[in-house]
């Protein structure tokens, strides 16, 4: 398979300080492959995504998300952002 060169000049989701491998393994297979597309979608949608993919994240990497979006510690997003990145999940799976 052949990747676009538009592909190949966007960063790698590796690229992005706070997500590690198992992280990016998530978001490939759910079909995010790019920090473009990761803040197209945002934290919240992206999470969401990875759940549908049939995987059972934990918490930890909606955190991780948006930590590497905002360039916040994902600790600090747990405690400072929790319960709106939770309220905000909440209101994407029952839209979706």
């Amino acid at each position: 398979m052949f990747e676009s060169s538009a592909m190949l000049n966007e960063p790698a989701l590796a690229s992005l300080k706070g997500l590690g491998p198992k992280s990016q393994a998530m978001l490939g297979n759910a079909g995010i492959m790019s920090v473009q597309q990761l803040r197209k979608l945002g934290s919240v949608r992206a999470f969401v995504m990875v759940k549908r993919s049939g995987l059972q994240p934990s918490l930890n990497l909606l955190w991780a998300l948006e930590g590497a979006l905002s360039g916040e510690h994902w600790q600090q997003v747990a405690r400072e952002h929790r319960t709106s990145l939770l309220l905000a999940v909440e209101d994407h799976e029952r839209d979706a």
